[in-house]
C-alpha cells in the first residue's frame, strides 16, 4: 500500500467501524467496547503516521496522540465503573482523564499556530464574541443550577470552558493562510469535537436528553485526527508559513470577523438574554473587549501597512541581486547632494562569462564584485548631502549603486575622498573572484568627476570611465580636454559615414618579406582615409571612433571585399611572382557579431579567392574574453583560412591563449623589435618567442623592422618573415620587389 493512499484507506475504514458501532445493540458492553477500541487505535494510528512520515516537529503529535490517549482512558474507566462496579457518577476518575486530554489537545494547536503568522487581535475576537455565546447559553446555565453540588457544577462547567480554550485556537488557525491537508485535517477534527461537546451540553441541558446522537461526532474526531497525522503532507503542517507576518484576510475571514465582533450587540435582541445582572455584565464586558480588540486591530493594519510600504520602497529603490542602491535612489541622493563627487565603476567580461559559464555564475561574480564596491566605498565614511526641503542630510557612508548592468557609482562628498576610493575600488577589483569550480578575473575601468550640477557630475564621470576604458588605465579623472576629444570623436564619426558613401578611404598594401631571398611573401592590407579637408586622416584616430559607433563592421566588410579582390587579381596577373596571402586586420566588434565568418567566405566567394590565400588578424584583447569571437575563428580555421594573433606578447595572457585560439601565426610586436639590436632583455624575449612559435609549429612574423641592423639580427635569432619601413612603406600598388637589403 502507498503512503499516499494510507491516509485514504484509514479514512474509510474507521467510518465503516462507526457505522458498525450504530449497527451494535444500543446500551451494552460490545458498542462500548467497539467505542474504546476506535479510540485506541486512533492514538496508535497518529504515533504510526509520525514514525512513518517523520515531520519536522513531531512534538506537536505526540501532544495530540497523549489528548487522544486521556479521552480512551476516560472511556475504559468510564466502562470499569459501569460493568465492573455497576456504578455512574459524576464526577467521578474518568472525568478526570477526559478533562486531562483538552489541554494536552490546546498544547498541540499552540506548537501548531505559534509560528504560524497572524495576530492575537483577529482569534480574541472570535473566541471573545463566541465565549459570549457560551457563557449565556451553557456556562451560565450550568453555574446557576442550585440543585447538584459545587463539585459538579465545576466539572459540568469546565467541560464548555474547555471548549472554548480549543474555539481560540481553532479561530488562530482559521484566521491564518495555513496551507497543508494534513493542517486542515486537524482543523476538521477539533470541529467535530467541539461540534460535539457543545451539542451534547445543550441537548442535555436544555431537553433532558442523553446525547447519544453526538457519539458520531467524537468518533469522527479521533478518526480524522488519527487521518491528519497518517497524511503524507504531515510534514509540512507545522512549518510556520514563508514571510512570517501577518495572515491577509480573506472574505471569509472577515465575514467571521465582522459576525463575532456583532454578537456582543446582537445577544441584547434576543428574547430573555439580559434579564439578570450578571449576564449584563458579560455582555457589556465583551462589548468593551470587543471594541479593544477591533482598535488593536486597526492599529495592526495600519503598522503592516506601513511595513508593506516601507518595504515595497526598498524593492523599488534597491537592486534585486546586489541588494545595492539602484539608479532611481541614487539619482535622488546625488540631486539631494551638494558638490558631489562621483567614482564611475564599469566593468569588462561579464556577458563572455554569462554566455560561456551561465548567468548563475555571472550572478555570484556580480555579487562579489558589487560586495567589493561597497566595502570601497564605505571606507571614506560620512558625507553630508543637503535637501532642498530640509536643509543638509548626514548620511552614514558613502552611497554605492548599481546603476547599470555591469556600472557601478559611488557619491563622495569630496575629491579626497573619491581619488581614495577610487584607488580602493582599482586594488579590489583587480583581484579574481571564486565563482564555483571557476576563478575569475573581471576587468574594471574607473571615471572619477566632481561638478555642481548633479546630471553634469554623472555624465563627467562616465565620460571619465569609457576614456579610462580606451587607454587601459585603471583609472581617469575627468577633465575638460576628455569632452573635446569626445565632441572631436562624435564630428568624425559623423564623417565617416559620409566618407564610406563618398569613398574617402583606400586600401594600401605593406609587404610581408621572406628572407634572406626577399620575396614578397605576402602583405597585410591596411586602411587611409583622405579626406578633403582634414588631409588624411590617421587610423589611430578614426579606427576607434568606427568601433565605438559600429561602424566599423560595414567599414570592415569592404576592406575585406577589397583586398580579397586586389589579392585575386595580382594572382591572375602575377602567376607565381604574386603574394602567397593577404592579411587583414579584424576588430573585436567584428568578431564578436553573430555570421563574421559567413562575411569571410561571402567575400571569398565573390572574389574567387581560395581561403587559404586569406589570414585573419586579430589582436590579443579581441579574443582574450573568448565566446563569439573565438567561435568565430574556429569556423575560419574549419574553412581554411589562416589565423594570425596580432601584436603579440603586449596582451593579456598570450601564451594561454595559444590553447584556446586557433592559430597560424604569431606577429611580434614592433616593441619587441626597437631595440633588438642591443643585447638585454628585449633580444631574449624575440629569441624566446621564435622558439615558442617553432615549438608549436606556427610561423613568426616580426614587425617593425626599420633598418639593416634589426634586420640582421632578427635573421640571426631565426625569423624569416620580416614587415616594416625598411621593406616598404604601405602603398596601393604592389611593389616589384621589396626595398632594402633583403639578401641576408
Amino acid at each position: 500500500m502507498r503512503r499516499v493512499d494510507l491516509w485514504c484507506w484509514w479514512v474509510a475504514a474507521g467510518v465503516a467501524a462507526i457505522a458498525g458501532y450504530y449497527l451494535l445493540p444500543g446500551g451494552g458492553m460490545a458498542r462500548d467496547l467497539a467505542y474504546n477500541g476506535i479510540g485506541l487505535v486512533s492514538v496508535v494510528a497518529i504515533l504510526a503516521g509520525v514514525r512513518l512520515h517523520r515531520p519536522a516537529r513531531p512534538a506537536m503529535w505526540y501532544w495530540f496522540a497523549a489528548g487522544q490517549a486521556a479521552s480512551a482512558a476516560g472511556d475504559l474507566t468510564w466502562n470499569y465503573y459501569v460493568y465492573v462496579l455497576h456504578q455512574e457518577p459524576y464526577p467521578s476518575a474518568a472525568d478526570i482523564f477526559y478533562l486531562a486530554g483538552y489541554p494536552l489537545l490546546a498544547a498541540g494547536l499552540w506548537l501548531l499556530v505559534r509560528g504560524r503568522g497572524g495576530g492575537l487581535a483577529e482569534p480574541a475576537i472570535v473566541g471573545v464574541g463566541l465565549g459570549l455565546v457560551f457563557w449565556v447559553f451553557v456556562l451560565h446555565p450550568i453555574a446557576a443550577d442550585t440543585s447538584v453540588t459545587g463539585l459538579e457544577q465545576a466539572i459540568s462547567t469546565a467541560y464548555p470552558a474547555a471548549d472554548a480554550l480549543l474555539l481560540a485556537f481553532l479561530a488562530r488557525l482559521f484566521l491564518t493562510r495555513a496551507g497543508t491537508a494534513s493542517t486542515r485535517l486537524l482543523a476538521v477534527a477539533a470541529v467535530l469535537l467541539l461540534i460535539a461537546d457543545v451539542g451534547y451540553s445543550v441537548d442535555t441541558l436544555y431537553s433532558g436528553g442523553d446525547g447519544d446522537e453526538f457519539t458520531a461526532g467524537w468518533l469522527l474526531s479521533y478518526v480524522v485526527w488519527a487521518a491528519a497525522a497518517l497524511h503524507p503532507s504531515i510534514s509540512g503542517a507545522a512549518e510556520p508559513r514563508a514571510g512570517g507576518g501577518d495572515s491577509r484576510l480573506g472574505r471569509i475571514q472577515a465575514v467571521v470577523l465582522s459576525a463575532s465582533a456583532l454578537l456582543s450587540p446582537a445577544m441584547l435582541f434576543l428574547p430573555d438574554v439580559g434579564d439578570n445582572a450578571l449576564d449584563r455584565a458579560a455582555i457589556g464586558a465583551s462589548s468593551v473587549v470587543l471594541f479593544l480588540l477591533v482598535i488593536a486591530r486597526v492599529f495592526g493594519l495600519a503598522r503592516r501597512v506601513r511595513g508593506q510600504a516601507a518595504e515595497l520602497r526598498h524593492i523599488v529603490m534597491h537592486d534585486d541581486l546586489t541588494g545595492l542602491p539602484n539608479r532611481r535612489r541614487f539619482d535622488q541622493l546625488l540631486a539631494a547632494s551638494a558638490h558631489p563627487w562621483v567614482v564611475f565603476v564599469g566593468l569588462d567580461g561579464l556577458k563572455n562569462i554569462n554566455d560561456e559559464l551561465g548567468r548563475p555564475v555571472g550572478d555570484r561574480v556580480l555579487a562579489v564584485l558589487a560586495g567589493r564596491i561597497a566595502i570601497s566605498a564605505a571606507a571614506p565614511g560620512r558625507i553630508a548631502v543637503s535637501a532642498a526641503a530640509a536643509g543638509r542630510i548626514a548620511v552614514s557612508a558613502a552611497a554605492a549603486a548599481r546603476i547599470g548592468d555591469d556600472e557601478f557609482a559611488v557619491l563622495l562628498p569630496t575629491a579626497a575622498d573619491a581619488a581614495l576610493t577610487a584607488e580602493r575600488l582599482a586594488a579590489s577589483l583587480a583581484e579574481p573572484v571564486t565563482a564555483g569550480d571557476h576563478e575569475l578575473l573581471v576587468g574594471a575601468a574607473i571615471g572619477v568627476a566632481g561638478a555642481a550640477d548633479p546630471v553634469e557630475v554623472l555624465r563627467r564621470a562616465e565620460a571619465a570611465m569609457h576614456a579610462a576604458k580606451e587607454t587601459g588605465e585603471p583609472c581617469r579623472t575627468w577633465t575638460a580636454d576628455l569632452d573635446e576629444r569626445a565632441g572631436e570623436h562624435a564630428r568624425l564619426g559623423a564623417e565617416l559615414r559620409a566618407a564610406l558613401d563618398a569613398g574617402q578611404f583606400q586600401v594600401v598594401y605593406q609587404p610581408i618579406v621572406a628572407v634572406p631571398e626577399g620575396r614578397i611573401a605576402a602583405v597585410e592590407a591596411l586602411v587611409r582615409w583622405h579626406h578633403p579637408q582634414r588631409g588624411t586622416v590617421s587610423p589611430a584616430l578614426f579606427i576607434p571612433v568606427a568601433e565605438h559607433n559600429g561602424l566599423i563592421i560595414e567599414l570592415g566588410a569592404w576592406i575585406l571585399r577589397t583586398a580579397c579582390e586586389r589579392m585575386a587579381r595580382w594572382r591572375a596577373d602575377l602567376g607565381d611572382a604574386a603574394p602567397d596571402r593577404v592579411s587583414v586586420n579584424v576588430s573585436a566588434r567584428q568578431l564578436a557579431r553573430p555570421g563574421f565568418s559567413r562575411t569571410v567566405t561571402e567575400a571569398l566567394d565573390l572574389a574567387g579567392l581560395p581561403p587559404e590565400c586569406l589570414t585573419v588578424e586579430v589582436t590579443e584583447t579581441a579574443v582574450f574574453g573568448g565566446g563569439q569571437a573565438v567561435t568565430a575563428l574556429h569556423e575560419l580555421r574549419a574553412a581554411g583560412v589562416r589565423i594570425a594573433l596580432d601584436d603579440f606578447g603586449t596582451g593579456h595572457s598570450s601564451l594561454g591563449l595559444l590553447h584556446t585560439v586557433p592559430v597560424d601565426v604569431l606577429k611580434v610586436d614592433k616593441s619587441f623589435v626597437d631595440d633588438i639590436t642591443s643585447a638585454g632583455r628585449h633580444q631574449v624575449i624575440a629569441r624566446a618567442l621564435i622558439q615558442v612559435t617553432d615549438g608549436l609549429g606556427l610561423t613568426a612574423v616580426a614587425e617593425g623592422v626599420e633598418t639593416a641592423e634589426q634586420a640582421e639580427v632578427l635573421y640571426a635569432l631565426g625569423y624569416r618573415l620580416l614587415q616594416g619601413y625598411y621593406y616598404g612603406r604601405p602603398a596601393a600598388e604592389l611593389p616589384l620587389a621589396a626595398s632594402g637589403n633583403a639578401h641576408l
